[in-house]
């Protein structure tokens, strides 16, 4: 029992500290490098293409992939409790993943010159799953947190959901999942929308959506 509590804590404090490294660069990325990049002379941006850009989205997809791993494991062998809170975030947080290695990873190599093809249409397809995972991460990290430790969700929402009543698949929950769905399907084959198009764009974009779905949670 002892050891499977220490098993817990370790793979939790390694679900944050991943966590923070992944959305730390993300915004990294978002905040500081692309924009540096937009006004950098040619030589600047050639150098940091050749050895920052590297260097940085290898932390970037590693970080992403364990965390998402250490999430599974207490999601699925450590039987954390699935609220509609943690099942919202998970779902936010894997896509967020899987646009790090299917779409981001594969067109910043080209953009960075690791492999051949149209820089120009890379950057742009990266550029926008970059900008839709920062639309995620408010929403995703507000979900995370009070899942377990907003006030207000045990205030509305009573007790947490047991196993046999897993307290999700009701009417907010489908209207949240077909707006990420939406999203994640611009992020696929969309456009840059000018909603999240600039830092101060996204930023709006993300704290709307996180009271949107939240007054959803606690409303609906």
């Amino acid at each position: 029992m002892e050891e499977l509590f220490i098993y817990n804590v370790l793979v939790r404090w390694g679900h944050v500290l991943f966590g923070i490294v992944w959305i730390g660069l993300l915004y990294y990325f978002n905040f500081v490098q692309t924009e540096y990049v937009k006004v950098a002379d040619p030589d600047a941006k050639s150098d940091v293409m050749k050895k920052l850009a590297p260097n940085a989205l290898w932390w970037f997809r590693w970080a992403a992939f364990f965390t998402f791993l250490t999430g599974l494991v207490l999601l699925y062998f450590l039987q954390v409790l699935a609220t509609t809170e943690i099942v919202l975030g998970s779902i936010m947080g894997t896509l967020m993943m899987l646009n790090v290695w299917g779409i981001i990873w594969r067109n910043q190599k080209i953009v960075i010159g690791l492999k051949e093809g149209d820089a120009v249409a890379a950057g742009a397809k990266a550029g926008l799953a970059s900008r839709t995972n920062t639309l995620f991460s408010l929403p995703m990290l507000y979900f995370m947190i009070s899942s377990a430790h907003s006030p207000v969700k045990s205030y509305f929402m009573g007790t947490p959901a047991t196993g046999t009543d897993p307290g999700y698949l009701g009417l907010d929950f489908l209207i949240i999942c077909a707006v990420i769905a939406l999203i994640e399907l611009n992020a696929i084959y969309g456009k840059m929308y000018p909603v999240i198009a600039s830092v101060r764009g996204v930023i709006t974009s993300s704290l709307v959506l996180t009271v949107v779905f939240s007054g959803l949670v606690f409303y609906i």
